[in-house]
């Protein structure tokens, strides 16, 4: 059989695996077992469970579980109600800032954790109620709320780009800095947005209504409610200086700010018994494990497509066909879009870069601006149906907001994504001006 006749049948099978309904690292596993069993020589076989620790050795994976801890602590403590309430406090007094708190509030909270659904859960436990007791419609809540949860796969430290880092064989520094300028954009359009909608609404809304109801604080209340806040940026802005300064590798950040995080929950929430920490340690355990499971079966499924020239002989064709540099883009962001509709970003990334990236380096592009390009439209699959995790995280907060209502609230937000996508493509300096300064 031919590579390309191998690889049809290789994305064929991996796709009836798939929708068996069988756990991701568990089908990637048996499709790359089967597919060595067949085409492979025998002793092949032996070195699977080698294959696996090797792929999963990098140095700088080993990140991952610290920041998972770090964002556990920070994620199962009152921090990020305190970190909205401060911030509703503070923009109580403009147009639409209760929207605007809660999208800086999912930016400065997934910052800190790293995690789009612990930022969702975080934050839309205590915003969503709260705009909608002051009269905001529920579907533009969950959307505001689950549109900014995706800021956890963007804005440093994001496991997303860690891994994108390790398959693409990029500095992990200059992604992370990458990502900040784009985020901002992207916080920019929500807030925008938001305070657009909330003008809406308002002109609409009877005189009297809760939505006109803004709430006025003293200079008091707005300063006593930033004592809770202000350690966790500390600790976010010191945690950014260890890494970006060159006074620790990531791993050592991640340790850093693990530790940090646990000695601030326990300072100011008093969390430190066992007990309490209990759920913590477990929820770390068990999404590492899950996580670094995905990771190992991923690079393996890698590792024999590679070995059966299967990504060499896909990416070689796409290279023959000469598409212009933009139509490849487009034809790649196409095909994230619809991974997106079935698989996690972890998948997503270490599944298909050994097969887009040699295409697009060849046509000229950063693979570093790709890699914040390449997130932001995976963002959009944490929102969009099927799979849409940030989706079902916000049914799990406020069941009562009807499905229709949640999705359509998001539709928004992944148009606001996508002219992101394509103001960064005409300015691509507002992902690489910052690496460019910091990282030379």
């Amino acid at each position: 059989m031919t590579a390309f006749e191998i690889g049809l049948l290789y994305g064929g099978f991996t796709l009836l695996v798939m929708f068996s309904g069988m756990p991701i690292a568990f089908a990637l596993g048996l499709v790359a077992t089967v597919f060595m069993v067949f085409f492979m020589p025998p002793s092949a076989l032996d070195t699977v469970t080698q294959n696996v620790y090797e792929e999963m050795s990098s140095i700088t994976l080993l990140s991952i579980p610290l920041f998972i801890l770090k964002g556990a602590a920070i994620g199962r403590s009152p921090a990020g109600r305190d970190l909205y309430s401060a911030l509703h406090v503070w923009m109580s007094r403009i147009p639409g800032g209760l929207g605007i708190a809660n999208v800086f509030a999912c930016a400065l909270f997934a910052a800190m954790a790293g995690s789009s659904p612990a930022t969702c859960s975080a934050i839309g436990s205590a915003g969503i109620p709260e705009m909608r007791k002051r009269g905001y419609p529920g579907g533009f809540a969950a959307g505001l709320i689950a549109a900014g949860g995706t800021l956890g796969i963007l804005l440093p430290p994001s496991i997303t780009m860690i891994l994108y880092a390790v398959a693409a064989e990029q500095s992990l520094g200059r992604l992370f800095l990458a990502g900040i300028g784009p985020a901002l954009l992207l916080v920019g359009f929500f807030a925008a947005y938001a305070a657009w909608r909330y003008s809406r609404e308002a002109q609409r809304a009877e005189a009297g209504s809760a939505l006109l109801d803004n709430e006025r604080y003293t200079l008091r209340q707005k300063f006593a409610a930033l004592p809770r806040v202000l350690p966790f940026v500390v600790l976010l802005t010191g945690v950014m200086i260890a890494l970006y300064g060159g006074f620790a590798t990531p791993s050592e950040t991640a340790g850093l700010g693990a530790i940090l995080a646990l000695i601030l929950i326990a300072a100011i929430y008093k969390t430190w018994r066992p007990k309490q920490l209990q759920p913590i340690m477990v929820n770390t355990i068990r999404e590492s494990t899950m996580l670094m499971l995905i990771i190992g079966m991923s690079l393996f499924y890698s590792y024999v497509m590679s070995y059966l020239h299967i990504s060499q002989s896909v990416a070689t064709w796409i290279v023959a066909q000469q598409l212009s540099r933009w139509v490849l883009l487009l034809a790649i962001l196409i095909m994230v879009v619809v991974l997106g509709f079935f698989l996690p970003p972890v998948s997503i990334i270490l599944m298909t870069a050994p097969i887009i990236l040699p295409p697009l380096k060849a046509a000229g592009f950063d693979l570093v601006w790709f890699g914040v390009v390449m997130t932001i439209v995976m963002e959009m699959g944490l929102i969009h149906p099927p799979v849409g995790l940030n989706i079902f995280v916000i049914k799990n907060i406020a069941p009562d907001i009807p499905l229709g209502d949640v999705v359509w609230g998001i539709v928004p937000f992944v148009i606001l994504m996508t002219l992101a996508v394509v103001v960064l493509c005409f300015l691509p300096e507002i992902a690489l001006w910052l690496p460019d300064k910091v990282i030379t």
